[in-house]
C-alpha cells in the first residue's frame, strides 16, 4: 500500500535535485545582469521556474513520506496549476510561431528573411520601439557576426563559398545586406555598393559597413531574430510536451498515493494496531 508513496517521495526527491543547478543558474545570470541586456531577460523565469520546482517537490516528498495529509493536498493543487500553466504555454507558443519562415534564393544555399512574413504578438513585440534597441544589442553583443569569417590555408574564403554556406537566420538577417539589393562581397561582413540600382527594399539603405552597425537596424535583421525564436521555442516546446508528459504521470501516482493516505488514515486510527482492529473488542460485563 505504501508503493506509491515512496515512488512519490523518490521522483520528487529527485526534481529537488534538479531545481538547484535552474536556481543556481538564474541566480549566477542575475549577478551578472548588469553587463548585458541579453541576461535580463532570463534570470528571472529561470529564478521563478528553481524556486517552484524546488517548493512543490519538498511538499509532495514530506507529503508521500510522511503520509501529511495537508501537504499532498497542497502539492496536488499546486502541480496541477503547474500542468494547466504548462499546456497553456505549449498552445501559445505555437500559435505566436506559427507564420513566418525564410525565403529561398537562386545560387544562395542560406535564406533571406523579411520582416512582412511575419505577424502576430511575438512580431509586435520584437519589432517594437520598446523591445528592439535591447534585443539588437544583445545580438551585437554576442559577436555572433564577427564569428562568420572562415579561412582555408590562410586565404579568405571566396564569394561562391560564402554563398555555399548554411547561414543562421540572424548571421543572414543581421550580418549581412538582403541580397536584392544587390550589394558586391568583399568579405562576411563588409558589402561594397554595386553599380545597379537598388531594390525598393528600405534596409539597402540601412547597410552599413562599420561593425558596430552593419544591419543591425534591418527589418530584416528583426525578421532573423523572430526565425530564430520560432525555432528555439519549436524546440522547447517539444520538450515542454515531454516534461509535461512526465509530470502527468507523477501527478497520477501522486494522486495515488494520496488516496492511499486517506485510506490508511480510515482504515488504520492512530494509536491503534491493525491487529487488535481486526479482532472486535470483548465487551466486558
Amino acid at each position: 500500500m505504501r508503493a506509491s508513496n515512496h515512488l512519490i517521495g523518490a521522483l520528487n526527491f529527485l526534481t529537488f535535485l534538479l531545481s538547484i543547478p535552474i536556481l543556481g543558474g538564474g541566480i549566477w545570470l542575475s549577478s551578472r545582469a548588469s553587463t548585458t541586456d541579453c541576461l535580463r531577460f532570463l534570470q528571472w523565469p529561470l529564478i521563478v521556474i528553481g524556486i517552484s520546482i524546488m517548493v512543490v517537490s519538498l511538499a509532495g516528498f514530506a507529503g508521500a513520506c510522511y503520509r501529511n495529509t495537508f501537504l499532498m493536498r497542497l502539492y496536488l493543487v499546486v502541480m496541477f496549476v503547474v500542468i494547466a500553466v504548462l499546456i497553456g504555454f505549449i498552445i501559445f507558443a505555437y500559435v505566436v510561431t506559427d507564420k513566418g519562415s525564410g525565403r529561398a534564393l537562386l545560387n544562395r544555399a542560406y535564406l533571406d528573411y523579411y520582416l512582412q512574413d511575419y505577424s502576430g504578438w511575438l512580431e509586435e513585440r520584437v519589432a517594437s520601439n520598446a523591445y528592439w534597441p535591447k534585443i539588437s544589442a544583445c545580438v551585437r553583443d554576442s559577436k555572433v557576426c564577427g564569428r562568420m569569417g572562415r579561412s582555408i590555408n590562410s586565404v579568405p574564403e571566396t564569394p561562391q563559398m560564402f554563398y555555399l554556406r548554411t547561414l543562421s537566420p540572424i548571421q543572414s538577417g543581421c550580418c549581412k545586406p538582403p541580397t536584392e539589393c544587390g550589394y558586391i562581397y568583399q568579405n562576411e561582413t563588409v558589402w561594397n555598393i554595386g553599380s545597379g540600382a537598388m531594390a525598393a527594399n528600405p534596409d539597402c539603405a540601412r547597410w552599413s559597413n562599420d561593425q558596430e552597425m552593419l544591419c543591425y537596424g534591418c527589418d530584416s535583421c528583426k525578421a532573423g531574430v523572430l526565425a530564430s525564436l520560432k525555432k528555439s521555442w519549436r524546440k522547447v516546446s517539444v520538450i515542454n510536451i515531454i516534461v509535461m508528459i512526465i509530470l502527468v504521470i507523477v501527478y497520477i501516482i501522486a494522486y495515488t498515493a494520496f488516496r492511499n493516505n486517506r485510506k490508511m488514515d480510515n482504515d488504520e486510527p492512530y494509536g491503534e494496531a491493525r491487529m487488535t482492529k481486526a479482532q472486535p473488542s470483548r465487551i466486558n460485563i
